[in-house]
């Protein structure tokens, strides 16, 4: 993505390497379609420091984004704040590390997995389909009765749907 993400193992200075900065929301690479929608830029400040074989980073990472509720379908916005971010790349070969793929993910991941209205951090809100399906739809299963005999257990499980 960005050479400023690029750290070569063999030039790490032993104080550490400040990188900071940001990226567009086309960063994250997703489709117009998503219901993951990044609405301004993701911005970083990382420390990257050497300790034996691997590269240790450390620092904060923000991202805002709009998501699509799991339960009304509206948008809310979110905003992705991870202030101790903590990752540790082992060396290969002295090879150049590339952090964007890492950087991308774990903001990813530091999303709601099924994201409600009352997910939203920025703007908080009720949301609007709350309650609206919580009700059972049938009989539960503990409310339906056991028959003498097993044989026609089935039936009577049906028989009992029927006049609900």
């Amino acid at each position: 993505m960005s050479s400023i993400l690029c750290i070569d193992p063999k030039s790490l200075p032993y104080e550490g390497k400040q990188i900071s900065g940001q990226f567009p929301p086309s960063f994250f690479q997703l489709e117009d379609t998503d219901p993951i929608r990044p609405t301004g830029p993701m911005e970083f400040e990382l420390v990257a420091l050497k300790d034996g074989k691997n590269v240790n980073i450390t620092g904060s990472l923000r991202a805002p984004f709009s998501l699509e509720c799991g339960r009304c379908t509206e948008r809310f916005d979110y905003e992705v704040d991870i202030s101790d971010y903590d990752l540790e790349i082992e060396i290969e070969k002295d090879e150049m590390i590339d952090l964007t793929e890492a950087l991308r993910e774990d903001i990813l991941l530091a999303l709601p997995s099924y994201p409600r209205c009352e997910d939203g951090n920025i703007s908080p809100r009720s949301c609007p389909a709350e309650g609206r399906f919580e009700s059972p739809v049938g009989p539960v299963a503990s409310e339906i009765e056991e028959p003498a005999t097993p044989d026609k257990a089935v039936w009577n499980v049906l028989d009992q749907l029927k006049k609900q």
